[in-house]
């Protein structure tokens, strides 16, 4: 995926780079390379997912008022 950014007239380069950052983090590259950082085992993966659907279930329980 290429991502191009050109510089507006008369912005700093300060202001760029804080531009090009949340482009970045808009388009999922920076989760993508922390997600890729290390090798997760296939049953880890698995493991994360269910526990992040455990937790959004019992988040949503408990806004219901339900035990």
């Amino acid at each position: 995926m290429a991502l191009k950014m050109r510089l507006r007239p008369n912005e700093t380069i300060e202001q760029a780079i804080r531009r090009f950052k949340k482009l970045l983090e808009r388009s999922g590259i920076t989760k993508e390379l922390r997600r890729h950082e290390y090798y997760e085992k296939p049953s880890e993966a698995r493991r994360r997912a269910r526990l992040r659907r455990l937790k959004a279930l019992k988040k949503k329980q408990e806004k219901l008022g339900i035990r």
